[in-house]
């Protein structure tokens, strides 16, 4: 951990008690600040604010009183998830008081390596590969923390200059970290994610740009290379920018060519020996090769990881084998984006779990991967009726009504046949039915397993 005086002295306010909130809060009190936290709830736990009051801060439960705006504070914490439209938060945008999120602290305590991920999709599997690579082909430590669910500065206060901290950051994160500066930032796609929050397209690019606003030429921004949109907003940068493309579109990065993968122009590995399946997973492992050649990792390490890992839980996770069917649980797939992806790594028959929240848009978009990949179908939750239209336009013949992801599992099973993929790939937030989409894959899980009478992994 890398001492500051930033806080020293200063009044701050952490908002939101979730682990990275509590973990702020407590960091903040080591860097000398007068701590004040507020959450919108009561913790069910006592011992929580018990924690807190312990530590010498001044703990606020039950609402956010907009009179917090007037008790002087000079820097505010917000957890990522809160708006910037929310009443209190506003006052502070209002009054101009830096707002910053947990990540913009882990990276003011962090002496060492910096590596940071952001993107719509592949952010968590990049991050993961990643880290693994690192781990893998250097000496000293290498952990991995931010959106991944792992506090960016619990983990970067146990680290020294010499070790390596991989992080994974979404726009909301990026938006409070001014003064982040990685060595070296991945930005693995860019799609309309979060328009709810971010309001326009352009705000949610500017939001991912923050990944690399204070980078030098002496550092790099590994960029996806397949869009030319991706590679206009590249050049907003002032890295030394080192392309990925699956496509082949450079070779002055990673990229794919005749079925090999190549680091410029040295092969490193066939795409098809990759242990994760589909197109989206080739480019989150270009994304992390490059990070890793920058870093110095052989190529034995490299391929030793990519034929090994089996995926991160919820991202297309492989589930199990049962009688001749394959499960897969992709219960992160909240967007449509993501379940095009998913569906186009199958060659098999899919029979599809989807559904969720009804953010108001319809599905037809789904329909040519639904064409070409689908055998049969089971919709649930808010938005079934329109996921269920887009089915009905793309001719699939079976098409079943169900509850939720759990009640879909046994559905999908009396349809399915030797050979076909069982598939959970929602392309909608699970927060209709569950409280986040973690829940929403353990649950299927369960189902599965439950189904099947075997563990998860067999």
């Amino acid at each position: 951990m890398k001492q500051i005086d930033t806080y020293q002295g200063k009044k701050a306010l952490v908002i939101g008690f979730g682990i990275s909130g509590l973990n702020a809060a407590h960091l903040l009190v080591k860097l000398g600040a007068q701590v004040t936290a507020n959450d919108m709830k009561t913790p069910k736990d006592p011992a929580v604010v018990q924690d807190l009051e312990n530590d010498g801060i001044k703990v606020i439960t039950g609402s956010n009183p907009l009179s917090l705006a007037d008790a002087g504070f000079d820097v505010v914490v917000k957890n990522p998830g809160i708006p910037y439209d929310n009443p209190l938060v506003a006052k502070f945008v209002a009054q101009k008081t830096p707002i910053i999120t947990e990540a913009e602290l882990g990276a003011e305590i962090f002496a060492g390596h910096l590596v940071s991920v952001t993107g719509s999709n592949g952010k968590t599997t990049t991050t993961t590969l990643t880290q693994l690579m690192l781990a893998k082909g250097t000496t000293h430590r290498v952990k991995y923390a931010g959106n991944i669910g792992v506090s960016f500065s619990k983990v970067a206060e146990d680290l020294g200059p010499d070790d390596t901290l991989v992080t994974e950051l979404s726009s909301f994160q990026l938006l409070g970290c001014p003064t982040i500066h990685p060595h070296i930032a991945i930005i693995t796609n860019i799609f309309s994610n979060h328009l709810d929050y971010h309001k326009t397209r352009e705000n949610y690019i500017n939001a991912k740009l923050n990944i690399t606003r204070n980078q030098t030429p002496d550092d790099y921004l590994i960029m996806n290379w397949d869009k030319e949109e991706w590679q206009e907003i590249a050049q907003r940068s002032r890295a030394t920018v080192v392309p990925f493309s699956r496509l082949g579109k450079s070779h002055d990065g990673a990229y794919v060519e005749d079925g090999m993968i190549y680091w410029r122009g040295e092969e490193i590995m066939a795409a098809k020996d990759i242990r994760l399946i589909g197109p989206q997973n080739v480019e989150n492992a270009l994304a992390a090769i490059a990070a890793a050649k920058l870093s110095g990792v052989n190529n034995d390490a490299i391929v030793s990881v990519l034929t090994t890992f089996s995926g991160v839980r919820h991202r297309l996770q492989y589930v199990m084998d049962y009688q001749g069917r394959r499960f897969y649980n992709d219960s992160k797939s909240t967007d449509i984006e993501a379940t095009e992806v998913a569906l186009a790594g199958f060659s098999q028959p899919v029979i599809l779990l989807a559904g969720g929240l009804d953010r108001g848009y319809t599905f037809e978009r789904l329909v040519p991967y639904f064409k070409k990949h689908v055998k049969a179908i089971v919709v649930f939750g808010q938005c079934k009726d329109k996921m269920k239209d887009a089915a009905e336009q793309a001719g699939i013949p079976t098409i079943i009504e169900s509850e939720n992801a759990v009640t879909a599992v046994p559905e999908a099973w009396k349809v399915s046949e030797p050979g076909d993929v069982i598939l959970l790939s929602p392309a909608n937030a699970s927060w209709d039915q569950f409280p986040n989409f973690e829940v929403r894959g353990d649950k299927f899980i369960e189902a599965v397993e439950k189904l099947t009478g075997q563990k998860e992994g067999n």
